[in-house]
């Protein structure tokens, strides 16, 4: 196996951070290949605390990071990110980090427009993080995007900057917003062109020729499958496509190429923003999950909502995204709870549903048919063999092994780098 996909198989929050940084061991490249920054990746490396937005996980770890076409980027995010982490101690030059010059930009209108809209919908917000993800993606497929590759070619980028807000000025005349004004955005663009550009590669290029070299690369996806545009829980999503699919498409390498699917699953659930939650639980118990799991939002520092493990849901993502092994995380936030629940269906009314419908209706009226697990008082935190589990937490284990359809690869008992229980190698099969 010289090539893993690591994805969310809930609604992201998953921990792929420090996975990713865990597995990073094993692995020569790392790639990100769809999001923004919108999705915050916490590390845990001894005393430090590395918080990544946009740059893959690998960086920390001084591996070859590519950031590929299926990421839209803020170059000003961009220059920050890479400052603070310079800042930590991280070394990061064109030799360690690509940028594929074939994706797409976010400029600051289009984090205008999103916060605009979504304050306008009042009840029918998604709950987006206004950092303009939506709103890129959408002038990327209105093919009037401005990618990487045109901060290198003034005049073209002055062309492109018109066409663009041809369209943006008529919308933000609706939104009541100030007209943007071309040559300040021009300006500021050229500004900034000089401190992106010496990463900017064919991305593909470079993922072909590691690949032929034998180099094991490793996919780091953003959100989960359940926030996929297509798959996920429309149109409570992201814009982009989330599904391990995506993996290929959004960075350039052919799907043969892609040998393993890891999907990242928290052993509760939770969920950020608007949008349906059949497990959700408003209560003492849902509160104290939050609280034990510190479950704050990295970018966004929006409380995350919390319920039990659903295995219908995690089912679904096992099916979409082809998921060969799961890597179960937060064990150890379930240490202390006398009885554990997993929602194994679901009902509307009389009908029993083994799936999440895809209608909003159908998806907000479901209900959660439960199994009841015994707890366990011992601690699992910091458990790195099976042997140092209590045996009712094998059982739950076991258990979601059985319900979901597909085995645990790794299990996680805290935010620390080493804290893993190795049970597959996704690198060897």
């Amino acid at each position: 196996m010289s090539t893993v996909v690591v994805v969310g198989a809930q609604w992201g929050d998953e921990g792929k951070g420090k996975i990713v940084d865990w597995l990073c061991h094993r692995a020569d490249v790392v790639v990100r290949f769809q999001g923004g920054h919108n999705a915050g990746h916490t590390l845990v490396v001894g005393d430090t605390t590395y918080k990544l937005a946009l740059l893959p996980s690998g960086l920390v770890q001084g591996k070859l990071s590519i950031i590929g076409n299926g990421v839209v980027v803020d170059p000003w995010h961009l220059v920050g990110e890479i400052d603070k982490l310079r800042a930590q101690g991280v070394a990061i030059g064109p030799d360690r980090l690509v940028l594929a010059d074939n994706a797409c930009l976010i400029l600051p209108l289009h984090s205008e427009l999103d916060i605009a809209r979504e304050g306008a919908a009042g009840a029918g917000r998604i709950g987006t993080t206004g950092r303009g993800i939506g709103p890129a993606y959408e002038d990327k497929v209105g093919r009037r995007a401005i990618r990487v590759c045109d901060l290198a070619d003034a005049d073209t980028l002055e062309w492109k900057i018109g066409r663009l807000l041809t369209h943006h000025n008529s919308l933000r005349r609706g939104l009541g917003l100030a007209e943007v004004d071309a040559g300040a955005l021009h300006a500021a663009l050229l500004e900034v062109a000089p401190k992106v550009l010496p990463y900017a590669q064919q991305a593909w290029r470079v993922l072909e020729a590691q690949r032929r070299d034998s180099k094991k690369i490793l996919f780091e996806g953003a959100q989960g499958a359940l926030l996929d545009v297509d798959h996920g829980t429309y149109p409570y999503v992201t814009s982009s496509n989330t599904a391990a699919g995506q993996a290929s498409a959004g960075s350039g390498i052919g799907p043969g190429a892609l040998d393993y699917v890891l999907g990242l699953v928290k052993a509760y659930t939770t969920r950020v923003g608007e949008g349906p939650f059949p497990t959700e639980l408003q209560d003492d118990v849902g509160r104290k999950l939050g609280e034990i799991g510190r479950e704050v939002g990295v970018n966004t520092g929006r409380p995350r909502r919390c319920g039990w493990f659903d295995s219908v849901l995690v089912k679904q993502s096992v099916s979409i995204s082809g998921i060969d092994g799961v890597a179960l995380t937060k064990l150890d936030v379930l240490d202390g709870f006398p009885e554990l629940k997993a929602c194994i269906g679901y009902k509307i009314g009389d009908r029993e549903l083994d799936y999440l419908p895809a209608g909003v209706r159908d998806q907000a009226a479901v209900t959660p048919v439960y199994e009841s697990f015994e707890g366990w008082t011992q601690s699992t935190r910091g458990a790195r063999t099976s042997r140092d589990l209590p045996a009712n937490a094998i059982k739950y284990i076991r258990r979601i092994e059985e319900l979901i359809g597909c085995p645990a690869a790794l299990v996680s008992t805290s935010p620390e780098r080493d804290d893993v229980i190795l049970m597959r190698d996704p690198f060897l099969g």
